[in-house]
């Protein structure tokens, strides 16, 4: 029995080391064939995910800065927009003024000038009434008196009495 039992030893000794050796050289196998891509394929889509979060991140702070230029360029409009309508509304302002001025010194004038039209007019019928006047005292007075008056002398007599008229209906 002993000797079974070292037979038996030697054989389980031998299995062990055989089985070692097959261990062995399977796990450097696996090393070579299976571990080196396996660890390069983890090790590359660790670096594709690493990458990938790294662009989510620089897209995020480009479209917030995109955002933020736009917002200023929006702001920018909407001040230059107001600033032209405030523009616009103040050369209204300016156009309106300057259309009633001139109306005021238009109508002004025209006034200036119908008043000067009038007493032109008025001066044109104060002379011709006086001549008119002085033509017929003098044909009446002629007839009346039966001699002919000096018409310079009744000229200026009948000038004194209309410019007497005139200053009464002036006052």
């Amino acid at each position: 029995m002993l000797s079974h039992l070292v037979v038996d030893q030697a054989l389980y000794f031998g299995d062990s080391l055989f089985y070692l050796v097959c261990f062995i050289l399977l796990m450097w196998l696996i090393k070579i064939f299976a571990w080196g891509p396996v660890t390069k394929m983890m090790q590359d889509r660790s670096d594709k995910i690493a990458n990938d979060i790294d662009s989510a991140e620089k897209s995020r702070t480009d479209a917030a800065e995109l955002v933020t230029k736009r917002q200023q360029a929006l702001n920018g409009s909407r001040a230059e927009a107001a600033t032209i309508v405030q523009d616009a509304k103040s050369n209204g302002q300016q156009q309106r003024e300057q259309i009633v001025a001139q109306a005021q010194t238009d109508a002004q004038t025209l006034k200036v000038n119908a008043q000067k039209d009038i007493a032109q007019e008025r001066e044109d019928a104060l002379a011709s009434a006086r001549n008119d006047v002085a033509d017929l005292s003098i044909a009446i007075a002629s007839k009346i008196i039966q001699r002919e008056l000096n018409a310079d002398d009744q000229k200026a007599l009948i000038d004194s009495y209309i410019e007497g008229l005139g200053k009464h209906h002036e006052s």
